[in-house]
C-alpha cells in the first residue's frame, strides 16, 4: 500500500464523524426551534426571551455560544 492510501481511511473516518456531528447538531437545532416556536409569547417572555431570538437561541443550544 502506497503512504497516500495509507491515509484514506483515516480522512474518510474523520469525515464520517464530522458528518455524524454535524447530523446530531442539526438535530438539537431542529428540537429546539420546534419546541421555542410552540411557546406563547406570554411563555417566551417568562423565560426573558422574544420571538425574534428563537433561532439564535436554539443555534446556541446546538452549537455552544461563541
Amino acid at each position: 500500500m502506497s503512504a497516500p492510501m495509507a491515509h484514506e481511511p483515516a480522512l474518510l473516518r474523520n469525515l464520517m464523524d464530522r458528518f455524524v456531528a454535524r447530523r446530531a447538531r442539526n438535530k438539537v437545532y431542529r428540537e429546539t426551534l420546534a419546541e421555542l416556536r410552540s411557546l406563547s409569547d406570554r411563555d417566551l417572555s417568562d423565560l426573558g426571551l422574544a420571538r425574534s431570538n428563537i433561532s439564535s437561541v436554539a443555534w446556541e443550544a446546538a452549537n455552544g455560544a461563541r
